[in-house]
């Protein structure tokens, strides 16, 4: 079964996600626990807890089905010391919180060198920094997502991916959350059925599907490899159709949060509608 949703917006607390995420007809979604352009938060409530986990439960949402998102606030590769722990220490709240909500995952952008050391160094920092988080938290899978590549952000290329992972202590409790727009800004051309079946063989070789956790869905603004991370509705801007319909006749992407970071919000529920009747639809090979 396709999960297909979005990531939908948690004013008035965690807990409004969920009838929001309804309203769109969505059987998946994202949402931010805390705020995400802050460091800090009040801690969640006993009463917010037992509200989301009811909201949850009552509309039939399992935490396979829900990919909360971490803040845009933190750097795990950050060169200097101080930030970097910080960073660790928003992280781990983040997990921790994810935990107290019974999620099970937390999908997270990888780190910056901010180009101040090399990107291999960053790597290494950034895989250090999830060991110190994982050895605070319990039961929680820490979700990378690919980037755009724009800056200098990691994690654009698949062989970043991997060398995190491969640095990870507990590969168990480690994900990939693939951004269709920041994989073909960084140079993965999705356009075609022959480039999806050629850049998923790439990642399975590279990553492996057993890591596959999650999916972003997103046209992109900008051109292939241009490495500038601007969203667009489905089928309106430089990537098209074709990858999304190839998404939803594709197996592999089954029983994972599909999540959609459009730009209009207002055509949501339209463009899951559209997802969904393109796994019934044939497409040419």
């Amino acid at each position: 079964m396709k999960y297909i949703g979005a990531h939908v917006s948690a004013a008035g607390g965690v807990d409004q996600a969920v009838p929001r995420a309804q309203a769109l007809n969505a059987n998946a979604f994202a949402l931010f626990v805390k705020n995400q352009r802050q460091w800090q938060a009040p801690p969640l409530s006993a009463e917010t807890i037992k509200a989301f986990k009811q909201q949850c439960a009552g509309a039939g949402y399992q935490a396979a089905q829900i990919l909360p998102h971490n803040s845009y606030l933190t750097n795990l590769g950050h060169p200097e010391s101080a930030p970097r722990k910080k960073s660790q220490q928003a992280f781990i709240d983040e997990l921790q919180r994810c935990q107290q909500l019974g999620l099970t995952q937390l999908n997270f952008h990888p780190g910056s060198h901010l180009r101040q050391i090399s990107e291999a160094a960053c790597l290494q920092l950034i895989a250090e920094s999830i060991n110190v988080a994982f050895s605070q938290t319990q039961g929680i899978t820490a979700v990378l997502e690919n980037t755009a590549g724009q800056g200098s952000n990691l994690g654009y290329r698949f062989e970043q991916l991997a060398e995190i992972i491969e640095q990870v202590d507990d590969p168990s409790r480690i994900g990939v959350c693939l951004d269709t727009c920041h994989a073909f800004v960084a140079g993965y051309d999705l356009r075609t059925i022959a480039g999806c079946e050629a850049v998923f063989a790439e990642f399975e070789r590279i990553v492996g599907f057993r890591y596959l956790r999650g999916m972003h869905l997103n046209d992109a603004k900008t051109t292939l490899g241009s490495r500038v991370d601007r969203h667009q509705c489905l089928g309106a801007g430089y990537l098209g159709e074709t990858v999304f319909r190839y998404l939803m006749q594709d197996r592999r992407f089954d029983g994972i949060p599909l999540i959609l970071e459009t730009i209009e919000p207002e055509r949501w529920a339209e463009e899951i509608a559209w997802l969904r009747e393109q796994e019934a639809s044939s497409i040419s090979r």
